[in-house]
């Protein structure tokens, strides 16, 4: 622990400000300065790439909240990595850390740092040595340095946003890619060649929904009309929806049992494991299609006829992992996980039994790995009755109306928390898979993301106004 303790020593770190509570504006000069900065990185391409194998993985960029190809191709990802296999070891027991005391908490956070780092490092290496990420020739070392780089950058920004701005870096690069995405999706006017549509309204098709429903009005296009209206119009009853579900609670009305007559509401969410279920199930489906691509690679030679030996021998025995053609999967288990824009496949009479198939498997595959996950994260990340129980009970709370006592507490949460679990998981994987078939402007898990995390910051502000109110309340939430 020492000798960890001296490493930590060396890491450089963000400052954290002198005064105790920044005021808004300061707050709010420093985000928007990260998220201008992160604007900027996204757009700065790597030197030396040759091919971009990861272009086609959306899932991915947009739970690492990145754009392959640039300087920041790593996004999120170290950083999200290192804190979940932290939480999973202390949930578990496995690493005992403290995280009550000041002590612990700086343990913990060096120790996050140093796994960050080796992230960084690693998932660098895998991209550029995998061919994820291609280096033309002679430039491997150089790109690998360049995404260390990139790294290093997305994680200062993070810790940056963390003392000095609003919310945390992670759920600002998230929620900054997906708007990002919908204002493209919604008002895109560069095509895939790099014509303007705008100066030639009347020949060159827009890409963003916004004109591409105009232009069809201008040009009479019934059938482009339709796939713009129904894209707009899904995205919005989508928002609403979500919106109202993220807004559905338990209240639990707890207690102080030193101070007589002071009581708070311990909201428990519909969503209780949040939107990680919903990630964890889209970077599966992102990686069944990246490991089959790989595979179809790979047995080429066996799959055109060639000498079927060695390698493309043993790959071909993983093809059922999918086929793809353009970088879209046309079998396997890539295509029946997948999904495809069922409404717009009705609107322009192309609808086959086999998308309508494929749509149900989908939702089936999204709703029962959704409530998989989310199961298994609530176990094992401290968010379960028992660790909840001993969490109040610790801070002086007591259910009103009852003793305090541990269990009790456990039981009173157990009629509560993995029924909101299951059910919380089987809502949001059926949110996120019914988007992705109706053709919103973003995927469901997209949608998810943003309205969570801006729901989540005006939780973390009402939060503070309630830490505010009674100190009692800090060692309650762990600050």
């Amino acid at each position: 622990m020492a000798d960890l303790k001296d490493i930590f020593s060396f890491i450089p770190e963000v400052r954290k400000p002198e005064e105790k509570k920044l005021s808004f504006g300061v707050k709010l000069k420093w985000t928007l300065i990260v998220l201008i900065s992160f604007f900027v990185l996204a757009n700065v391409p790597l030197f030396g790439l040759s091919a971009n194998a990861l272009a086609r993985f959306e899932y991915l960029a947009i739970i690492l909240g990145t754009d392959f190809g640039s300087i920041i191709s790593l996004g999120i990802g170290p950083i999200v990595m290192a804190s979940i296999i932290l939480q999973l070891l202390t949930g578990s027991g496995i690493i005992n850390i403290d995280t009550t005391t000041d002590e612990g908490k700086k343990f913990f956070q060096g120790l996050q740092k140093v796994l960050v780092f080796f992230f960084i490092i690693f998932e660098a290496l895998v991209y550029v040595l995998m061919q994820g990420l291609q280096a033309a020739p002679g430039f491997t070392g150089l790109l690998i340095f360049q995404l260390i780089l990139g790294g290093l950058a997305i994680f200062y920004m993070d810790e940056l946003t963390t003392k000095w701005g609003f919310g945390s870096g992670v759920s600002l690069f998230i929620a900054a890619g997906v708007s990002w995405r919908l204002m493209t999706g919604a008002f895109q006017f560069i095509d895939q060649q790099g014509r303007n549509c705008l100066v030639d309204f009347t020949t060159v098709p827009c890409a963003g929904k916004v004109f591409v429903l105009i232009q069809s009005i201008i040009n009479r296009f019934p059938a482009e009309l339709l796939s713009a209206v129904a894209a707009i119009v899904a995205t919005v009853v989508i928002f609403l929806i979500v919106v109202w579900a993220q807004s559905l609670k338990v209240e639990i009305p707890l207690s102080f049992g030193r101070l007589r007559g002071y009581g708070v509401k311990w909201p428990l969410s519909f969503f209780y494991a949040s939107v990680i279920p919903v990630i964890l199930t889209a970077a599966l489906i992102a990686n069944i299609q990246l490991f089959g691509g790989i595979v179809e690679n790979a047995a080429a030679p066996c799959l055109s006829g060639g000498e079927c030996i060695g390698k493309a021998k043993i790959a071909s025995y993983f093809t059922f992992l999918g086929r793809f053609s353009q970088g879209q999967p046309i079998s396997g288990l890539a295509f029946w996980f997948g999904n495809t824009n069922l409404l717009e496949l009705f609107i322009r009479g192309g609808l086959l039994p086999k998308f309508l198939i494929q749509g149900l498997t989908h939702i089936l595959f999204f709703m029962f790995f959704s409530t998989l996950f989310a199961v298994f994260w609530v176990k094992t990340s401290g968010m379960d009755s028992a660790s909840q129980a001993h969490k109040i009970s610790a801070s002086g709370l007591q259910v009103s109306g009852f003793r305090q006592d541990e269990r009790i507490l456990e039981s009173i949460l157990d009629r509560y928390i993995m029924p909101l679990t299951v059910m919380g998981g089987l809502a949001i994987g059926l949110l996120a898979s019914v988007t992705d078939l109706l053709g919103a402007l973003v995927s469901g898990t997209a949608i998810l993301l943003v309205i969570m995390i801006m729901f989540q910051l005006y939780q973390n502000i009402a939060q503070q106004h309630e830490m505010d109110m009674h100190p009692v309340m800090r060692k309650f939430v762990g600050g």
